[in-house]
């Protein structure tokens, strides 16, 4: 009996047919690791219709593997920054920090200097319990748009910060502080 089975291997092993099956396997497992799906997935289904019939039920694993890896990135693609950090701000609000931070953290790098950008992550940070972080990537967004501030007033997202006194006081500056109201801008050494 064991000789039947060592003919049969033997057999298998020198058909041409299982040969590229198998390099259509390794050049899928080769692809699939460095992930390129879309390298991996032909390859993959060329494997599923050879004759190792164990071959091919690891490749309609693997193949499952790109198809949901493919699908994901399909349903991911957005037409402008905005769409982008919509799509972000709904895993913040199931609260999926982790692939909320991974999308900001692509937004900004592809548009660093976009206010909401570095408002969202201030907001995430506040989330996490990044308490310094937020602070300092709110300071930021509020210096590119001031008019933020009302929006961070109201958003639910900071009540982590909300007793701090440095979030209070970056929500609402003493305007005397700039030296652009009258009151600022008045010295006691004039005289009329």
């Amino acid at each position: 009996m064991a000789q039947k089975a060592t003919a049969k291997k033997s057999s298998l092993a020198d058909d041409p047919r299982v040969t590229q099956a198998l390099q259509s396997y390794e050049a899928g497992l080769r692809a699939l690791q460095e992930h390129k799906f879309e390298k991996a997935k032909p390859l993959f289904q060329k494997v599923i219709g050879s004759a190792s019939r164990e071959l091919a039920d690891r490749a309609a694993v693997h193949l499952n593997t790109c198809n949901q890896h493919l699908e994901r990135s399909a349903t991911t693609q957005f037409k402008s920054v905005e769409e982008h950090f919509d799509y972000t701000v709904s895993l913040m609000n199931v609260g999926d920090y982790v692939t909320a931070r991974e999308h900001l953290d692509k937004l900004l790098k592809q548009s660093p200097q976009t206010d909401f950008v570095v408002y969202g992550l201030a907001a995430l940070d506040c989330l996490t319990g990044h308490v310094e972080d937020s602070l300092k990537r709110l300071d930021e967004a509020l210096r590119m748009n001031p008019s933020l501030r009302f929006q961070a007033r109201n958003d639910s997202d900071f009540q982590n910060l909300a007793e701090d006194p440095r979030f209070t006081e970056l929500l609402y500056p003493d305007p005397a502080a700039d030296g652009s109201s009258p009151e600022g801008s008045f010295r006691e050494d004039e005289s009329y």
